[in-house]
């Protein structure tokens, strides 16, 4: 059997390009865009990485206090040359592009202190076969605090074990951003 063929970066850019169309198309959809950066690891693996996240309109959830906010995220891995790995496959050499978009969960009114706070979910398509990163499609986690210009994240890309191997990438961002 074959293995699955990897997307090409140009289905990654041409996914992102048509994300962007569409974000950019719909009414009244005022965007924040983050430039993070900061490092991935897997096991105790350090490498770098570096993430554009564009977040949108919160949106309330009924009556309720819980709020969601489209984002979509285009993100780099770099990969790691590392003995033990070297000859396995998949191994850990590969840089990851990864392609996501999803929703942020903000709890509480617009003036409390914690609305900062925010979990969010994106399934992800992948660039990379990988110890860490290891089928086309992933998942990522995020639990973080974003204000106007300034975010810190820890991030977690995994496939949910849905794929061996499964070692996953988690991370720690720091954001810088502003509105559009």
């Amino acid at each position: 059997m074959r293995p699955p063929a990897k997307p090409s970066r140009a289905a990654i850019a041409g996914a992102l390009c048509g994300i962007c169309l569409v974000s950019v198309s719909l009414p009244a959809a005022a965007a924040h865009l983050e430039v993070q950066v900061g490092r991935s690891y897997m096991d105790s693996f350090a490498s770098n990485t570096v993430f554009i996240e564009s977040v949108f309109d919160d949106h309330t959830i009924g009556t309720s206090r819980f709020s969601w906010t489209p984002d979509v995220s285009l993100g780099w891995i770099n990969g790691r040359d590392l003995e033990h790995y070297r000859y396995s496959n998949p191994s850990t050499t590969d840089d990851a592009w990864i392609l996501a978009g999803g929703v942020r969960f903000h709890y509480g009114d617009a003036d409390s202190w914690y609305r900062r706070l925010f979990f969010s979910f994106q399934p992800a398509l992948q660039s990379a076969r990988t110890q860490a990163l290891s089928s086309p499609y992933e998942f990522v986690s995020t639990l973080g605090w974003q204000g106007r210009r300034f975010s810190f994240q820890i991030r977690h890309i995994s496939n949910g074990d849905l794929h061996m191997p499964n070692r996953g990438e988690t991370m720690a961002l720091v954001g810088v951003g502003f509105d559009l």
